[in-house]
């Protein structure tokens, strides 16, 4: 081991970190409206996956129209998942929106599964040859990936920060009662906030699709690592859930060196409850005190 291994552990780390920057941000905005943790967000993932797997079958050449295809199908169905069953939830416990998260994923993955079987896919990209920096090796679809979340990530905080629906998305996850007495129309907002949720889970889901292999359950696998990232960064903050998700993919590759693939979940999670013993919040959450 030299520090050309390391550097590429720390390189396809940083790559996945990004990738699952998507649905932990989604996870986040969702926490932080709905006050729920949404567990369907992996299945969501799955499905975009496969919406663009079967768009690029169906004979859509550029890749990109069929992950905007995925995106599109995903901000209809979590927008459904809203006005069917979570809007009629939203007086309920916390516990009981959680649970029927849970029951919507094992729906969305059964109804998956009757369309398409248990076969590992893989996108349709051409063979390219990786470029090589002094050993440090990079293939241009791990670049696309990378630029391609980096502006996503980017443009959802531009989104928050800057525009008139964002600063009233904020108000509202501040302040639900403030927020009303101002007029601020909620359910429109929702709505979008929703749509949005959807968005960054497809496009999760594709990216991550097309780094690894697509299976009906593979989006579940990325549930905890997307939830393990938003705890890390602080329930709340939407900075804190990129920056987490960056920190526990590069932890998780990089203890490839030592503990091997199969372990290195483990060792995120080791990450993760050392920073929050020593910082309970999280990197970037605000402490409540409790009275």
């Amino acid at each position: 081991m030299n520090s050309v291994f390391f550097a590429n552990l720390v390189l396809n780390g940083l790559i996945e970190g990004m990738v699952i920057a998507l649905p932990a941000l989604a996870l986040t905005l969702v926490m932080g409206i709905s006050k729920f943790p949404n567990v369907a967000v992996g299945d969501t993932m799955t499905v975009g996956a496969y919406v663009a797997f079967g768009l690029q079958a169906a004979g859509v050449s550029w890749f990109a129209l069929a992950t905007l295809g995925a995106i599109a199908a995903c901000m209809v169905l979590s927008l459904a998942t809203y006005q069917w069953v979570f809007r009629k939830l939203s007086k309920a416990p916390m516990v009981v929106n959680l649970l029927a998260s849970v029951g919507l994923a094992f729906m969305m993955r059964s109804a998956l599964l009757l369309w398409v079987d248990s076969q590992p896919r893989t996108y349709a990209f051409p063979l390219v040859r990786a470029w090589n920096f002094h050993g440090v090796r990079l293939l241009p679809t791990d670049l696309w990936i990378v630029l391609t979340a980096g502006a996503a990530l980017l443009v959802v905080f531009a989104l928050f920060r800057y525009t008139n629906v964002g600063r009233c998305l904020r108000a509202i996850a501040d302040n639900p009662e403030l927020a009303r007495a101002s007029a601020i129309r909620s359910r429109r907002l929702t709505w979008f906030l929703w749509c949005l949720f959807g968005a960054l889970s497809a496009l999760g889901g594709v990216l991550l699709a097309a780094k690894s292999v697509l299976l009906p359950e593979f989006g579940w696998e990325f549930v905890i690592p997307a939830f393990a990232a938003v705890i890390l960064g602080g329930i709340g903050s939407p900075v804190g859930a990129v920056a987490g998700a960056v920190l526990l993919g590069v932890a998780q590759e990089v203890s490839v060196a030592f503990v091997g693939p199969s372990y290195k979940i483990t060792v995120a999670f080791l990450v993760m409850i050392v920073v929050l013993v020593i910082r309970p919040a999280g990197l970037l959450g605000l402490l409540e005190k409790a009275r």
